[in-house]
């Protein structure tokens, strides 16, 4: 259930009797032919329905993110590792202080991971306080459904390409890109990055049969909701 449609008498009721919550974590940025908020969709749809059953609150996903890389790209926006920590942290003391003390962070872009480490430090120095932290597209279970299909699936592939980040009126290209060479990227120009990335996929199919989108989206909800049931460490 969407905190967006609760209040916050609901709310308290709810803390009465179970202390969990989902914090999804997206990012604005550019994803070749579809969604710029396709990190935030997808981390926020995959706990939504994870979480539904369990009547376990959802909170509205973090929408901003780490992506200094993609800045030559109209239309994204990024924070410092240090501000976005901050705020991470900020929203994690506001979940504690209500009650909420076990917290699933579902994350949804590569670059938002450096704050993992102060994430769970935080939760660490707080007693009662459990945090897991869950990266949906590349765990185990997900990662070898993809791969399966494209071993060179890769961000803003079809791997992202649901019908829920496709944008209206827009063509994908019918081919396989080669994986691009990412070597260095830290170290060279926001124009160079362009030149090297082109659309801004980095390799991998454009796009998939619904088959297998579905089967990529079930095994996604599926092991999300099993660690929001068993994977509370005490």
């Amino acid at each position: 259930m969407k905190i967006a449609d609760m209040t916050w008498i609901q709310v308290e009721k709810y803390l009465e009797s179970d202390d969990r919550c989902v914090l999804p974590l997206g990012s604005t940025e550019q994803h070749a032919y579809i969604s710029l908020a396709t990190d935030s969709i997808l981390a926020e749809r995959a706990a939504l329905e994870a979480a539904e059953p369990l009547g376990i609150p959802v909170f509205p996903a973090m929408n901003y993110g780490i992506t200094p890389y993609f800045m030559g790209y109209p239309g994204t926006v990024t924070l410092s590792p240090t501000t976005y920590e901050q705020v991470l942290t900020e929203i994690l003391g506001s979940l504690r202080r209500h009650g909420f003390m076990r917290v699933f962070i579902l994350n949804g872009h590569g670059g938002n991971s450096p704050a993992r480490p102060a994430a769970e430090a935080w939760a660490s120095r707080r007693d009662g306080v459990r945090l897991q932290w869950h990266d949906w597209w590349k765990s185990p279970l997900v990662r070898g459904a993809i791969d399966e299909v494209d071993p060179d699936a890769s961000h803003a592939s079809w791997m992202e390409t649901f019908p829920w980040t496709r944008v209206a009126g827009v063509e994908l290209p019918d081919e396989h890109k080669a994986p691009v060479d990412l070597t260095d990227r830290e170290e060279i120009s926001l124009a160079r990055f362009r030149e090297i990335i082109g659309d801004g996929s980095f390799g991998g199919y454009y796009e998939r049969p619904e088959d297998d989108m579905r089967r990529i989206w079930e095994i996604a909800v599926k092991e999300t909701r099993a660690r929001l049931e068993n994977g509370w460490v005490a």
